[in-house]
């Protein structure tokens, strides 16, 4: 407790990344799903990085057998000991890449691989790009109101807000895939550091990219292409062609705005 809010400690994991609690348990999913759909072939995991993803994604994916993992990093762009975590890792399926760029390059070089199709691989991803990433991501949010209730905070119904760092969308996502599952949430505080594009977006309803990309002691939130607004866009809106145009016009001009009611719905 910090006065009368509550702090969500999600580092306590191998890595001390709150990314542990989903990336723990994606590599038992993944597994689980190739046995049931009888795949034979080795699963190929392509992962980009800010930081945290990384070393999180290596640590539950090594020795795992039937599935080999590479990690791309934008060079000088993780902390050193991000950097250490991810280049010192054991294990004979995994594999680290320094990439000369941001992390939006790194991510959007997995897209694009992934969009290729490249023939005769079975290829996932430990990013939230992955559904299955997000998944166990939702636990925690009712974790955290069942403690509430327990320590007698709220009763039961009561709704509680969250407010949630966040640069790829994907953890306050899972907070809102929580809220469709019945959980009482308030507000979903999406909190953003110097690369504020989220924050400037949810206020405005215009999504813009086309702004310098600041390195902070947050690297995991330094980011301008959110990968998992799309996901809210489309829950909200069920319009999968104006998703889809929005998305073309952030490839094409760097930004697009959404319609007035669905900034409302947003807000």
């Amino acid at each position: 407790a910090v006065g009368d809010k509550y702090v969500l400690e999600l580092f306590r994991g191998p890595t001390s990344a709150f990314k542990d609690v989903a990336l723990s348990l994606l590599p038992h999913l993944i597994t689980a799903a190739r046995d049931a759909e009888g795949m034979t072939d080795d699963i190929v995991i392509l992962t980009a990085t800010s930081g945290d993803t990384g070393k999180a994604a290596l640590e539950g994916f090594h020795d795992v057998d039937g599935v080999r993992i590479c990690v791309f990093y934008p060079y000088g762009g993780v902390s050193q000991v991000q950097r250490a975590q991810m280049v010192t890792q054991e294990g004979n399926n995994v594999m680290v890449c320094a990439v000369r760029g941001n992390f939006d390059d790194a991510q959007t070089g997995v897209k694009n691989i992934f969009a290729s199709g490249v023939a005769g691989k079975n290829l996932s991803t430990a990013n939230s790009i992955n559904i299955g990433r997000l998944a166990p991501q939702i636990t925690y949010y009712f974790k955290a109101y069942a403690d509430l209730l327990a320590r007698g905070q709220i009763k039961m119904g009561d709704k509680v807000n969250f407010c949630v760092p966040t640069g790829n969308f994907g953890d306050i996502l899972a907070g809102y895939f929580a809220k469709l599952l019945g959980l009482p949430v308030g507000k979903l505080i999406c909190a953003s550091n110097a690369n504020n594009v989220l924050t400037d977006f949810i206020r405005t309803g215009t999504y813009d990219r086309m702004r310098p990309l600041y390195k902070t002691n947050s690297p995991s939130m330094d980011i301008l292409v959110s990968s998992n607004l799309e996901r809210l866009l489309y829950l909200l809106s069920m319009d999968t062609g104006l998703v889809a145009k929005l998305m073309q016009d952030l490839n094409s001009q760097g930004f697009y705005t959404v319609p007035d009611a669905l900034k409302e719905a947003i807000q």
